[in-house]
């Protein structure tokens, strides 16, 4: 005799939520398939078809920068911080995962000016700053405010698992 495990659409609110989740799911397909179509009709009315090959070239190279880069460097993270040694919650795994994805981002944009600085641009105007500077001080930035909203969270609910002390 096998014990039946519940399904997260039982547990969470009866045989009404799988409904909903059909609707919304529907919903998100159909908003998804619009704006594709969107995007198509954006794409033929404004881009000349000689620049369709780069556009492609383009894309399919963000798909490998998200799949060879992005990607990876998220998941370390994320194994790093479960192999501290403690129990980790995932709320603060999430927080932590969000910033590195925010940072790498930023650093997609940011390293082809980097190289474009250090290949020396044509004109000095189009490049002014150092962009290797701002890099480091945004992953500072994005570190101190990681530990500050992860040492928000952890007050917080702190503050909810004490009892309350000041009974009447």
């Amino acid at each position: 005799m096998s014990a039946r495990v519940p399904s997260a659409a039982s547990s969470a609110g009866g045989a009404g939520t799988s409904r909903t989740v059909h609707v919304v799911r529907g919903v998100l397909i159909a908003l998804g398939v619009a704006l594709l179509g969107l995007g198509g009709w954006v794409l033929t009315d404004t881009v000349s078809p000689n620049r369709y090959g780069g556009l492609l070239l383009w894309l399919a190279g963000s798909v490998v920068v998200h799949d060879a880069v992005l990607a990876p460097v998220v998941a370390a993270v994320s194994l790093l911080v479960r192999r501290t040694g403690r129990r980790i919650r995932p709320a603060v795994l999430w927080i932590v995962q969000g910033a590195v994805v925010v940072g790498a981002i930023f650093s997609l944009v940011v390293v082809p000016e980097i190289v474009a600085k250090a290949k020396g641009p044509k004109n000095d105007t189009v490049l002014p700053f150092d962009y290797g500077l701002r890099l480091a001080v945004l992953w500072l930035v994005i570190a101190a405010l990681t530990a500050a909203v992860v040492a928000l969270y952890l007050a917080r609910r702190r503050q909810k698992v004490r009892p309350s002390t000041d009974q009447v």
